[in-house]
């Protein structure tokens, strides 16, 4: 079944605009499409937005290593480098701090009518996107391609099977929820 909706271009574009409200839907609820939450998170009072992330994280490692053991996913990670890192969080950071959203923030809150988020943000994006498109073949080679680590892994790194990251990694970011929780952050 997973093998033929891969096959079907339309169907992954309907299933990806399916989940992708369905997640700006979820931002919205859990309080993260919310300019005062953003800043509060940067400015370590509200701790809305690490609990959301790090739920999302253990859910989607888990429920992505259970896949690719079952037989039902492969995995595809992305080479980087420390050059394209070093930009690519500058820029994340810039934005982020300037207008208190990241992308899928700022499409949930643009998606509930937050002027600032369509105006500020998603033409930010946008304008930042062709820029940076303009600019790559300039920028790649000595600048984004630099200190290369390829597809690495931290279970290729460390030469263990997947699992053995997974397990240890979700119970500490339980036991961080729990700590943020208990103490009312």
């Amino acid at each position: 079944m997973l093998s033929r909706i891969h096959s079907r271009n339309r169907a992954q574009l309907v299933i990806g605009l399916l989940t992708g409200i369905a997640f700006g839907f979820l931002l919205q609820k859990g309080g993260a499409t919310r300019y005062h939450v953003i800043i509060g998170q940067l400015l370590l009072t509200d701790f809305t937005v690490v609990k959301i992330m790090l739920s999302a994280v253990i859910t989607g490692m888990i429920g992505v290593h259970l896949l690719k053991s079952l037989g039902l996913a492969q995995l595809h990670p992305k080479p980087g480098s420390w050059g394209s890192s070093v930009i690519g969080g500058l820029a994340f950071g810039v934005g982020f701090g300037t207008l208190g959203y990241c992308p899928g923030t700022v499409a949930g809150a643009a998606g509930q009518g937050s002027l600032d988020a369509l105006f500020g943000g998603v033409v930010g994006i946008l304008l930042g996107a062709g820029l940076f498109a303009a600019i790559y073949p300039k920028i790649q080679r000595p600048i984004l391609d630099k200190g290369d680590f390829g597809d690495l892994t931290l279970p290729r790194m460390l030469k263990v099977d997947p699992w053995k990251v997974v397990v240890p990694v979700a119970a500490v970011f339980i036991l961080l929820l729990v700590i943020l929780e208990k103490a009312g952050l």
